[in-house]
């Protein structure tokens, strides 16, 4: 065969058609035709409504996926959101149960400052206030330490009061603070007077293991006592002032092979639960002296005016 005789047009196989820039430019053309044609005259509407649900099954399961994704996005981030409200609920519930706390702990100091103020105005003594620090460490002894001391011009012996009564007695003072024997230790001892009957007699820290009483000591059985008799100070002492509230008689016990009969007292002041508190300057101190502890100068001057006459 010669090779002016090959045939070189291609094999069926490979015929393309129309060129690709003729198609480009006849699909657009239709394409834009349809556009106008649909948005003037809706000839697409019919195709669309029969179409529509055909396809509705095939969008629904392409969306699966998505949809999926989505939702576990949704689920993992509300439940970081629930997680971090949690915390931030957590928080303010905490704060707000300490203020709440705190209110009621001001609400309670305010009661009792008031308390404080009222016992104050009847009072004729010269008053300091004070705080209660702490405890004694001692735990055979009932005591507490208040932030006065010397340098504030508290005096050995002064009278410690709280808003409902006498809580104690300065026994030891230092630059600071001070040392305050409660009534209810078993070492310290007060006169009172039984506001109903005007009998006078002294209560002592009671001596049981509870320390949380007094007891009048050396009341004959057959004396007119009466539970819930009010004892307040009876100021013979020179140190506590007259008609401070002590405590109330809480028990009696007259037996007849005793002469003395066992007399239980509550204190009245908060001897647990006292914070805010005053200290009195002792009876002694607004006291005038005795004639005849006069001072030496004065005796020399009257002795020299009785040699003159």
């Amino acid at each position: 065969m010669t090779l002016g005789t090959i045939d070189r047009s291609p094999p069926p196989f490979f015929k393309q058609g129309p060129s690709a820039l003729s198609k480009l430019m006849f699909f657009g053309a239709l394409s834009l035709l349809l556009m106008v044609a649909d948005a003037r005259f809706r000839v697409s509407q019919p195709v669309r409504a029969v179409l529509a649900p055909a396809l509705y099954p095939v969008q629904w399961l392409a969306l699966q996926p998505v949809q999926v994704l989505r939702s576990a996005s949704d689920y993992f981030t509300s439940l970081s959101q629930a997680e971090s409200s949690s915390k931030e609920a957590s928080k303010k519930l905490a704060l707000q149960s300490l203020r709440a706390g705190q209110v009621e702990q001001l609400t309670l100091e305010n009661s009792r400052l008031r308390k404080l103020l009222a016992l104050r105005e009847q009072l004729a003594t010269p008053v300091m206030a004070a705080e209660v620090l702490y405890d004694a460490a001692d735990p055979y002894t009932r005591k507490v330490i208040i932030d006065k001391g010397l340098l504030q011009g508290v005096d050995l012996g002064s009278p410690v009061l709280d808003e409902s009564g006498v809580l104690g007695q300065v026994t030891r003072v230092h630059p600071l603070v001070s040392e305050v024997t409660l009534v209810v230790d078993r070492d310290l001892a007060i006169p009172v007077l039984n506001v109903r009957t005007g009998a006078r007699s002294v209560a002592y820290g009671d001596p049981a293991a509870s320390g949380s009483g007094l007891e009048l000591r050396f009341m004959g059985s057959n004396s007119d006592l009466q539970q819930g008799d009010l004892l307040t100070t009876s100021g013979i002492d020179g140190i506590y002032p007259a008609g401070l509230p002590v405590a109330r008689i809480s028990r009696i016990e007259r037996r007849p092979e005793s002469t003395f009969a066992k007399i239980y007292c509550v204190p009245l002041a908060l001897v647990t639960g006292a914070r805010q508190v005053i200290v009195v300057k002792p009876v002694s101190s607004q006291i005038p002296p005795r004639p005849g502890s006069a001072a030496p100068d004065d005796r020399v001057i009257r002795a020299k005016k009785g040699a003159s006459k």
